[in-house]
């Protein structure tokens, strides 16, 4: 058996994590995460890259798998692949390390800003706003933290008023109503609900 045999059924986390070492890349799979499908051109200008850069990073990130490319006509747009990905690129961003990253623009800065505040994850709400949301609803005994995040009868009963149900909406199994990101897990403002 070769040193390579070994390695045979393994996955290959380093290629992954490869793809997401370059900043520019990683910065388009964070502006991914809003759930929208985003041009090369898009990324390049929220990068501070040329097109052209984009593109290049663009097509590693695809050929590896994180974000998904789709075609209209001429056009080619990139959304990160599942919910799976968002989840897996809100984890890491939950654990890496905060750096300043300069404004270059007032765009940018209310970008930030808004995105700080409240934003859609694919199927969840980030952000302060969805802390606030989430200590609101503890403070009123609708979640309980006894094993990790969960809805009490009485938060069930309150979605429930609302119109909000735990029966899928197609073929897809139901998404959990709450919960939360390893960031918000320790206190930071990243819940999810």
């Amino acid at each position: 058996m070769t040193s390579t045999d070994a390695y045979a059924d393994e996955p290959d986390v380093a290629a992954l994590a490869g793809l997401l070492a370059d900043r520019t890349r990683a910065a388009s799979c964070l502006a991914l995460l809003d759930g929208r499908a985003w041009t090369a051109t898009g990324l390049a200008r929220l990068a501070g890259v040329a097109p052209s850069t984009a593109t290049s990073h663009l097509n590693r990130l695809v050929a590896g798998g994180p974000p998904a490319e789709e075609r209209s006509g001429r056009h080619r747009y990139v959304r990160l692949a599942d919910p799976g990905t968002a989840e897996m690129v809100e984890a890491l961003a939950a654990r890496a390390p905060r750096r300043t990253a300069p404004v270059r623009s007032l765009t940018a800065a209310r970008r930030r800003r808004d995105l700080a505040f409240a934003r859609i994850c694919f199927d969840h709400l980030a952000g302060s706003l969805a802390v606030t949301i989430t200590d609101a609803m503890t403070a009123e005994g609708l979640l309980s933290w006894d094993h990790g995040s969960a809805l009490t009868a009485d938060g069930a009963a309150w979605l429930r008023e609302l119109g909000i149900t735990d029966e899928p909406t197609g073929p897809a199994p139901a998404r959990p109503h709450v919960r939360t990101s390893a960031r918000a897990s320790t206190g930071a403002s990243n819940a999810s609900t």
